[in-house]
């Protein structure tokens, strides 16, 4: 399993994806959930994916090559919605290749979900969440994150700090807040993590980092947070009864 979430904000885009494909006592694998296809000053289009391995390597690799007798790539398409649409189709294109077998041995196998970010100069940065029928939402104003894979662990802290309005660099700390509550309830996602900050309209990344166990901001991330909450269970109230 894993843990991806993408942050569409006022001044630009936050996202962050472990790299834990299996986990078990003598089964753990690590591969890269995030793809970046960046032109400065021309694009930048990053893509995080959740689900079985081997569907979202085979997307990701039609965008990367080309699809159909036009040979389209994702680094020619005219806006983030046509990346979006391109991504749609790729999913469309793997599932009618392989997806009745796999789901006539398991109807769960042939299952996906993709988050792309970015902006193509002339265009508004966006964010989508591209489910595995190939369909798709975007972000906005009144809900500026998505999450795919294990959300459920680092949902609440999202719910209750981040914005629109929110600093990229605060809303960079949030998610490795919410990453490390996740990682420290499911042993299906794991580091290292990579991280990748774009300001709107610099058509170039700000940060594209690799987190790894020896990080010391994420170590102290972690301690902080940590020590910030048996505070604030210290300060409550009692039970009055």
């Amino acid at each position: 399993m894993t843990y991806c979430v993408g942050m569409l904000l006022k001044d630009g885009l936050v996202m962050l994806s472990d790299s834990r494909t299996n986990a078990g006592v003598d089964n753990i694998a690590t591969f890269r959930k995030m793809t970046l296809w960046e032109k400065p000053g021309e694009r930048v289009i990053a893509l995080m994916s959740s689900g079985n391995l081997a569907i979202t390597q085979a997307v990701t690799t039609m965008l990367d090559e080309g699809m159909g007798e036009s040979g389209d790539t994702i680094v020619k398409v005219p806006s983030m919605f046509a990346a979006a649409q391109m991504v749609g189709k790729a999913v469309r294109a793997v599932y009618s290749e392989v997806g009745g077998e796999l789901e006539a041995k398991d109807p769960g196998l042939f299952n996906v979900s993709f988050l792309l970010g970015g902006q193509i100069k002339g265009r508004r940065c966006r964010l989508f969440q591209v489910y595995s029928a190939g369909n798709f939402i975007h972000a906005s104003e009144l809900t500026p994150f998505f999450q795919i894979g294990e959300h459920k662990y680092g949902k609440p802290i999202l719910d209750r700090a981040l914005g629109f309005d929110t600093d990229l660099r605060r809303a960079a700390k949030l998610a490795l807040i919410s990453m490390d509550s996740t990682l420290r309830s499911n042993l299906s996602v794991g580091m290292p993590l990579d991280l990748l900050i774009y300001r709107t309209d610099a058509l170039k990344v700000e940060l594209r980092r690799t987190i790894d166990e020896d990080d010391k901001y994420f170590r102290e991330i972690r301690q902080g947070w940590s020590t910030s909450l048996r505070n604030a269970l210290v300060s409550l109230p009692d039970v009055p009864w």
